[in-house]
């Protein structure tokens, strides 16, 4: 079995409403996203895959929903004053946490035809949150 895996890194802004601590205020962070890629065998270069390809696939996807933009549950009631001041949002089902986040990029490498492991989201330099599936 072989693996590859490539970094990302990009910005966003986020809370988590029913937080107990800090995490329920308005805050943002610089992200790492480690997307590991892995397979049986080699292609005819001896590769797994190319980094640029999971990089340019990564990137078109962070910076359309990701990257700079602020993310909220459905139910955040800030997102009225954001739709009336023309600000960038994106709505999840889901609490924006670095988990989900993680999901979703792992969900949007796999539909583009990747076979990816797990895709890790580092928030800090101390805390990551990983998505894998069995």
């Amino acid at each position: 079995m072989f693996t590859i895996t490539k970094e990302v890194y990009f910005c966003y802004g986020h809370r988590l409403m029913n937080h107990g601590g800090k995490c329920r205020n308005l805050h943002g962070h610089s992200v790492k996203a480690a997307i590991s890629i892995t397979h049986d065998t080699l292609d005819h270069q001896g590769m797994v895959c190319d980094f640029s390809d999971v990089k340019a696939c990564v990137e078109t996807y962070v910076n359309t929903h990701l990257d700079h933009n602020f993310l909220l549950h459905k139910d955040d009631p800030i997102i009225p004053a954001l739709i009336q001041h023309d600000e960038r949002f994106l709505v999840l089902d889901d609490h924006p946490t670095a988990e989900v986040l993680s999901k979703m990029i792992f969900k949007h490498l796999q539909a583009s035809g990747f076979h990816v492991t797990e895709v890790a989201l580092w928030e800090t330099a101390s805390a990551c949150a990983s998505y894998r599936e069995m």
